[in-house]
C-alpha cells in the first residue's frame, strides 16, 4: 500500500466519523457508555477534531499525488 492511499484510506475514516458527530448533533442524538450518558458539547470537540484530520488527509495525499 502506498503512502497516498493509505492517507486517503485515514481520510475517509475520518470523514465518516466527523459526519457521525455531525449527525448526532443534527438529529440530537443521546449516547449512553454504560450509565453515563455523553454529553452533546462532545461532538463539536469530536466533529472539529475529525473534520480537520479529514481535511489535512485529503490535502496531504493531493499533495503526494503531484510528487513525480
Amino acid at each position: 500500500m502506498t503512502p497516498r492511499i493509505f492517507t486517503r484510506i485515514a481520510a475517509a475514516m475520518f470523514s465518516l466519523i466527523a459526519l457521525g458527530h455531525a449527525v448526532r448533533l443534527i438529529f440530537g442524538w443521546h449516547v449512553k457508555v454504560e450509565s453515563l450518558v455523553v454529553p452533546v458539547w462532545i461532538s463539536w470537540i469530536g466533529l472539529a477534531i475529525a473534520g480537520y484530520l479529514a481535511y489535512e488527509g485529503f490535502r496531504s495525499s493531493m499533495s503526494q499525488s503531484s510528487r513525480p
